[in-house]
């Protein structure tokens, strides 16, 4: 799992315009499941977790994520406490593996982002705004 900010993609570029989106790759289907939030912080990654949830009920989900703090406190971890109440690890409904720090070759989301961004500075003419 991971998260972006949109950067200086074209000329007509608007720093107000600024979003993060939240990916997920299902290791097994190999789709990438993907949701735009106000910004990257615990309570927007508490909503993108829940959705992923809401996708793959009654499943026990296993998230690897990169080592941003707010996959490790506030929100979040109370949010893993909370579905994961006195749960062995092994019977947890959610499992959290972190990526090394400033890793990220090894988040596969990344090489994703790549791919749009790239996409978008290549085609950005095309992009209508709404």
């Amino acid at each position: 799992m991971g998260s972006i900010q949109n950067q200086n993609l074209s000329p007509n570029y608007n720093e107000k315009d600024r979003q993060t989106y939240f990916g997920a790759v299902n290791y097994q289907s190999k789709e990438f499941h993907v949701q735009s939030h106000p910004s990257g912080e615990g309570k927007s990654t508490v909503k993108f977790i829940k959705y992923l949830q809401n996708k793959y009920k009654n499943r026990k989900n296993i998230l690897i994520l990169e080592g941003a703090s707010y996959h490790k406190y506030g929100e979040f971890r109370d949010f893993l406490l909370e579905v994961n109440p006195d749960k062995e690890p092994d019977n947890w409904s959610i499992t959290c593996i972190l990526f090394a720090p400033n890793a990220p070759q090894q988040n596969p989301v990344e090489d994703i982002w790549l791919q749009a961004k790239n996409f978008l500075r290549k085609y950005w003419y095309l992009c209508r705004a709404c």
